[in-house]
């Protein structure tokens, strides 16, 4: 009481004069010697810290009492040697599959095989038989014997049909953004930063996406699960196979159960340069985003500059322990969950894919990995690489990353303007590997390996373009020795296919993965025997222009499949076809009209085929260039608005000249409506023209009447289905009642185009897909067709995803369908009723209307599908079992809107049949001359 306590180790102050010490002497020795100690210390410190010049910011005990547990640091000890370890492949033999879960032996016998791997520098196709043991290959032979193998060994019967690894797509969203399309079952993107790096794919991946089962009916048997492309750094992503379940040969349902390297070696991050980011988080006054590429860039550095600092902070506490030992800490090793994957990548121990379009992105992020000293594995969607690729090279650590390209999906946007259809050959003719994606849902993912067969139409070689879908896609993802290829102690992941798998058409007939077969009754389409198609001559570098003439000598033509040229449809000998003033003079020896002529042109062909131009209906062409982009295009009608598409038009753009470069010459194009849709009157034009005032650009001025009734489309006016299809009833109706003897000036636009087509003049044209919608667009079509209105009109239905379901009903209505995209999926839930085709339906919407009777054209959802009219025509017939033939499957593209006076009046010369990817080398649009490629 009384007095204060003094601080621990505070001096004590005292009015007492000091003394001097007895053993002044023996201090100042002591002194001397504890200076020596200083420097002696002082001395170890500096060569410690010359040799180890990293300052060690990590407090070690100094005798204290322990307050940390020396087993977690003995734990987080062992974390060291984790953080400064590298993965490698998996590789070497196993014993069986870590995902084989009892399936029995099996072996395919007879089967054509492409393995995958160079033989003495050529890749080719064998003969022979592929036993699967435990979830492995064990062994590939030209003849492997059966009596020496289990009794209850599944023999399967290859009949010489073509195998080949599972189809591997290193780009895909499923799972994450699961069909159809929904507010509750997408979770691509989390965007409530820009950089998410600590976000991962798995833990939204939804095992029961219903888009698993259909993505694996096309032959694909793994996919890189991504996080979107919203923000510059999305997330861990994984590398999934598409077996879910006890009926895919697996244990339980889970994501974890799908991975495809159970080991988990290697680890995968998303990230994304360009339009996206700026476009979610560059608005003025937000200030968690970027608002431009500076601010990209800056975002990135950003991110990894605190990457780097807590990869430094964990490195000094490692090194310290490595010194004084674990126990001796102060602290635990830091962590740091924010930056644990983005550290790792700085590690080396994550692949990187990023998604970057253009040059200045591509640029910038390969500095990036320079100055934080990381490889970018490979660019996404990378339309700009084939311009670059000595920038490509300059990557972090000398290996240039892949390009994981579509063949010709492009324009969609400003970064995908400068794509190109030859950038796969232009890439690998460079030493830059390029793999095909599907993105999907923006593709269909069981058709990835449609879109390595058309890189390999546009030049890329055979055996390059097969491998961008197989094992080079396998090494990319660190697993190429353990899928990708056919291969003694790789996964069984295989697919036979009914046709060579870069064919038109080509589908599986079973798949495997991990030896467990898939499709436990698949539907196999009636095919003939077919060969490899690897011995194809490569084709050579296409010229981008054409140039026109008027007289030409075309020789080397087998097939001439034009109107009132019948007689010459097929022959076994090469025949000559003259043109004179740019239409056909002469088909035959034509000698006698060739002397006439001064200086005709020569077009050399081999396997020359003649054909009628394609139609692109109700696509965007002429009314926009760049669909992300406002300014080029013509806009939206309003639920209050309607127009003529000819008002509209645009002409002399790439979209265009990329579809007549493909034999389109014709558009019918109606103008956009909110939600994706149309509104208004269509025009038809010719595609090649320079603008809409020169002779013969418009054929018809206005060629249909046309709506849309999707749930895209709904607003406040008419916010439901029933609502739309009540006010164009409405609408009719009231036409019905007009006198058009004693129309009022005033009468609307709309008005006077619904009188003509309810007398006949114009056809009303629908966009709908939903089947219940269909049905009561009959009911209506119905009402003003019958007494007591009779009237003339003539129902098309546009879209038609599930058109199917109603066939017999359309075709005893007389109503035709364009079907919209040709082999829709179940996209959205008005779609979620399509027929995928074989091996898991029989058949498509095309077969099904087909065999019922319905007219039928196919159309296109997208600008860039256009210059893929011919082909989904091949398709069609291909798969059709022979109830399609090749004049009925060149029907579905050609002429007008089920009008016989549409017909077209050009053709297309192209080497080898349009139907199955034969390259178009010269186009007629009928009134000019004609426009050839070299």
């Amino acid at each position: 009481m009384g007095y204060e306590e003094l601080p621990k180790y505070a001096p004590v102050e005292t009015t007492e004069p000091k003394k001097q010490h007895a053993r002044s002497r023996p201090h100042r020795r002591h002194r001397r010697r504890a200076f020596r100690l200083v420097f002696l210390a002082f001395l170890a410190y500096s060569l410690y810290s010359y040799w180890n010049p990293r300052p060690l910011n990590i407090s070690v005990r100094d005798g204290s009492p322990k307050t940390l547990n020396v087993a977690k640091l003995q734990q987080d000890y062992a974390v060291c040697a984790k953080l400064r370890s590298v993965p490698s492949d998996p590789s070497g033999p196993r014993s069986k599959n870590a995902r084989w879960n009892g399936s029995p032996d099996t072996l395919i016998k007879n089967t054509t095989i492409w393995t995958g791997e160079a033989v003495h520098g050529n890749y080719s196709w064998v003969s022979g038989d592929v036993l699967i043991q435990y979830g492995l290959i064990t062994k590939v032979a030209s003849h492997i014997a059966t009596a020496d193998l289990p009794d209850d060994t599944v023999i399967h019967d290859g009949t010489g049909r073509m195998l080949t690894s599972g189809i591997i797509d290193m780009h895909s969203h499923t799972g994450v953004d699961a069909l159809p399309n929904s507010r509750g079952g997408e979770d691509t993107n989390e965007l409530s930063s820009d950089t998410t790096p600590y976000v991962r794919s798995i833990d939204g991946f939804n095992p029961l996406d219903p888009q698993i089962q259909i993505i694996k009916s096309g032959g694909v048997t793994t996919s890189l699960i991504l996080p979107g492309s919203g923000n510059n750094i999305g997330g861990e992503a994984y590398v999934l196979k598409h077996a879910v379940g006890p009926l895919n040969g697996r244990s339980e349902i889970s994501a974890d159960d799908m991975l495809a390297d159970p080991d988990r070696n290697w680890r995968y991050m998303k990230m994304a340069c360009g339009e996206n980011a700026k476009r979610v988080y560059g608005r003025v006054g937000r200030h968690f985003g970027p608002f431009s590429r500076l601010g990209e860039a800056w975002y990135f550095r950003h991110a990894f500059e605190q990457a780097r600092s807590y990869n430094q902070k964990q490195d000094d506490w490692c090194a310290a322990a490595d010194q004084f030992g674990a126990e001796a800490m102060q602290d635990y090793l830091p962590t740091e969950l924010e930056w644990e994957s983005l550290g790792a990548v700085l590690r080396g121990q994550v692949y990187v894919n990023t998604h970057c379009y253009t040059i200045p992105d591509l640029e910038a992020y390969i500095r990036h990995t320079n100055e934080f000293k990381f490889s970018v594995r490979a660019f996404h969607h990378a339309h700009e690489t084939y311009l670059v690729p000595e920038i490509l090279k300059r990557n972090y650590g000398g290996r240039p990353p892949a390009a994981a390209l579509f063949a010709d999906n492009m324009f969609y946007k400003q970064e995908s303007y400068m794509g190109s259809e030859q950038a796969g050959r232009i890439l690998n003719e460079n030493g830059i590997t390029p793999v095909y994606v599907s993105d999907n849902p923006v593709l269909n993912a069981q058709h990835v390996v449609f879109e390595a067969a058309k890189a390999h139409m546009y030049g890329l070689p055979y055996h390059v373009a097969l491998a961008g879908v197989t094992s080079a896609s396998a090494e990319l993802l660190g697993l190429g020795e353990r899928i990708g290829k056919v291969k003694a102690g790789f996964d069984a992941d295989l697919a036979l296919w009914d046709s060579d798998p870069l064919s038109v058409g080509a589908t599986p007939v079973q798949v495997w993965i991990d030896g467990a077969p898939q499709f436990p009754d698949p539907v196999e389409i009636k095919k003939p025997a077919a060969k490899p198609l690897e011995k194809r001559p490569e084709v050579p570098a296409m010229a981008e222009e054409s140039m026109s003439h008027q007289d030409m000598i075309i020789t080397g033509v087998t097939s001439v499949l034009l109107p009132g040229f019948e007689a010459l449809a097929v022959s076994d000998t090469p025949t000559t076809i003259l043109i004179t003033n740019g239409s056909i003079s002469c088909i035959g020896t034509c000698k006698s009209k060739i002397a006439t002529l001064s200086n005709p042109t020569a077009l050399h062909l081999q396997k020359g085929h003649v054909v009628p131009p394609a139609t692109a209906l109700f696509s965007h062409l002429g009314l926009e260039e760049i669909s992300a982009e406002p300014d080029t295009k013509d806009g939206n009608n309003n639920a209050e608005s309607y127009s003529p598409a000819l008002q509209g038009l645009s002409l002399d753009l790439k979209t265009l000249r990329a579809a007549y470069r493909h034999g389109v010459t014709t558009a019918i194009t109606a103008p956009g409506y909110r939600g994706g849709g149309f509104k208004g009157s269509s025009v038809s034009f010719r595609i090649n023209a320079g603008h809409a005032l020169e002779k013969h650009a418009i054929v018809e001025k206005k060629s249909s009447v046309h709506y849309s009734l999707l749930p895209s489309t709904r607003d406040d006016k008419t916010p439901s289905t029933s609502s739309e299809i009540a006010a164009l009833e409405a609408k009719l109706l009231h036409a019905l009642t007009l006198n058009t003897s004693s129309l009022s000036p005033t009468t609307s636009q709309e008005t006077l185009d619904l009188l003509l087509v309810l007398h006949g003049t114009l056809p009303l044209v629908i966009t709908a897909h939903k089947a219940d919608t269909i049905a009561s667009l009959l009911s209506l079509n119905s009402l003003i067709t019958s007494p007591p209105h009779s009237s003339s009109a003539r129902l098309i239905i546009h879209g038609g995803a599930e058109a199917h379901i109603l066939a017999p009903e359309l075709a005893a209505a007389n109503v035709p369908v364009i079907l919209a995209a040709p082999y829709p999926y179940s996209f959205t839930w008005d779609q979620r009723r399509s027929l995928t085709g074989a091996p898991l339906t029989n058949g498509t919407a095309i077969d099904v209307l087909h065999a019922a009777g319905v007219k039928l054209r196919l159309g296109t959802e997208e600008d860039w599908q256009t210059r893929d009219l011919y082909l989904y025509a091949g398709i069609a017939q291909a798969n059709s079992g022979g109830s399609i033939s090749v004049n009925q499957a060149l029907g579905l593209v050609t002429g007008g809107l089920f009008e016989e006076k549409e017909k077209a009046t050009g053709w297309v010369v192209s080497e080898g049949s349009v139907l199955e990817g034969g390259r178009v080398r010269a186009v007629s649009d009928g009134v000019g001359g004609v426009d050839v490629w070299a």
